[in-house]
């Protein structure tokens, strides 16, 4: 049985199933990932644009730096994996996804249960009084004044995880669903940050069945029952012949 035979047999044995993402996912959608050559982070000081104290103490250029690289989130579509993933949940044999990013393709291609544990571009909450505003009034605040700022002065964090936040609720939910599964999918992530990277361990631990699919090998390979390497989209097309074209 070759690998791609030995996952799709794993995922359909499985009762409660969960997809890990990461940047690899979303890089098949033409957004850069932040760490790789010519990634978000390529030539700045991730910790001064990347960070809440960044923000606080530097928000025209907190802003001016993210600004552009939202939309290119926004504009981005769907690809074959995000759909892929979608299909398996509304098949019933993926209980949802846990992704580390913050485009909000994996619910612009239908999957419905989605952890976003490093939060989305979809909107941004007030750090004085807490109110909530939709992504496009950010924009609108930032063109116009170069920052965002409330009604009541305080600057509007977009609803993503800086460095110096926690990350919240949705990762001890994360916590718990990654840890009740019996089979973890990780897609497109290195498992270099963490605490998202905790997860693998977790899952293993209390004995899901592990499945690596990821260009470059990660510090978990040894840890898998099955290790797909190569180019995402080709893996899940494979994948996709196996588990939905044979249903």
């Amino acid at each position: 049985m070759d690998a791609g035979s030995k996952a799709a047999e794993l995922i359909r044995r499985g009762r409660s199933i969960w997809a890990l993402t990461g940047a690899g996912v979303s890089t098949a959608s033409g957004i850069p990932d932040f760490r790789g050559p010519g990634g978000l982070w390529e030539n700045v000081d991730a910790e001064r644009v990347s960070s809440i104290e960044g923000l606080q103490e530097e928000p025209e250029a907190f802003y001016r730096f993210w600004l552009w690289r939202f939309e290119v989130m926004r504009q981005a579509a769907p690809n074959p994996i995000h759909t892929l993933l979608a299909e398996l949940e509304s098949a019933g044999m993926l209980s949802g996804v846990i992704t580390q990013n913050i485009d909000g393709l994996h619910r612009a291609a239908g999957s419905r249960n989605v952890l976003e544990v490093h939060g989305h571009v979809r909107s941004g909450s007030c750090l004085g009084c807490g109110r909530s505003r939709p992504y496009d009034w950010i924009t609108d605040q930032v063109e116009a004044a170069g920052v965002a700022r409330c009604g009541c002065g305080g600057l509007v964090k977009p609803d993503v995880v800086l460095f110096g936040e926690g990350l919240g609720a949705t990762f001890d939910e994360a916590h718990r669903s990654a840890g009740g599964a019996d089979v973890l999918l990780v897609m497109g992530t290195s498992l270099m940050v963490w605490p998202v990277a905790g997860l693998v361990p977790l899952a293993v631990s209390r004995g899901a069945a592990l499945i690596i699919a990821n260009a470059q090998p990660t510090s978990y390979d040894h840890l898998a029952d099955v290790v797909l390497k190569g180019d995402l989209i080709e893996i899940c097309r494979e994948l996709r012949v196996c588990l939905v074209e044979d249903e």
